[in-house]
């Protein structure tokens, strides 16, 4: 690797892996689109951006339905599957994404040198407004806890984002979907979401103030999750500001 390369891709040191999946039902558009803004953020100039290349590792399957979504099904592939239940044993002919993405997740948890602490799957929700997140439930209180710091300071990022709606569950319908069967896999430093956006709109200042989503604003939102990992890791003093400029609060 050139000397420029972040420290973090270099042979021998521990990689920090945040596992990012969408589309996997694909008429959820929005999911897309939120997908869009994490990855704009993460390869821009931004100097936050540039302190999360150099502290983590980014994997991210924007699409895992190409077939439902070129073919235009609302939820499921062209074998007419929702890959979203087939998690636990994908079928490298009938699942072939799935199949593929959970090998190289596997793959990451068994590799000594990886450490794959972050999983979020994007979605898009029919009834419910805003961005909000499923998570599961553990025994462990202090592992329970933990996993609700992440979304919690997602909601002090992002002003569409509700922490309120955000729920922890272990519902056997979901038992087949990547966030409750990773969530059973990884090891108690990992952490499994669905993050859910709302396919029009979200809440502002009281309940009947609801704003239309657009593009923009699901991209604003994939945006402020990769924000949100600066806060997460406590990286906001590497963050270089250019000269006799004042942080703003957000």
């Amino acid at each position: 690797l050139p000397p420029s390369a972040a420290a973090n891709l270099h042979p021998g040191v521990e990689q920090k892996v945040v596992f990012i999946t969408a589309r996997v039902h694909p008429g959820e558009t929005p999911s897309s689109f939120v997908c869009q803004g994490i990855i704009d953020f993460l390869v821009s100039h931004h100097p936050i951006a540039k302190v999360l290349r150099d502290h983590l590792v980014f994997k991210i399957a924007p699409m895992l339905n190409p077939d439902g979504v070129y073919l235009g099904n609302y939820r499921c592939s062209l074998m007419g599957f929702d890959l979203n239940r087939h998690w636990a044993n994908p079928s490298p002919w009938a699942h072939p994404t799935l199949h593929g993405v959970k090998q190289l997740i596997i793959d990451m948890y068994n590799n000594p040198k990886i450490n794959l602490e972050f999983y979020i799957d994007i979605h898009a929700h029919s009834t419910m407004m805003n961005g909000f997140m499923y998570g599961n439930i553990f025994e462990d209180e202090e592992r329970f806890q933990r996993q609700a710091v992440f979304p919690k300071l997602l909601c002090q990022n992002a002003e569409d984002f509700s922490y309120s709606s955000t729920s922890f569950n272990r519902d056997a319908v979901k038992a087949g979907t990547g966030r409750r069967f990773l969530g059973g896999l990884l090891n108690d430093t990992s952490y499994c979401y669905t993050l859910e956006v709302s396919f029009y709109s979200y809440i502002l200042g009281g309940p009947t103030s609801a704003v239309p989503y657009t593009e923009e604003a699901y991209m604003k939102l994939g945006r402020n999750v990769a924000r949100t990992f600066l806060d997460y890791y406590r990286l906001n003093s590497l963050v270089e500001r250019p000269l006799g400029t004042t942080p703003k609060t957000r």
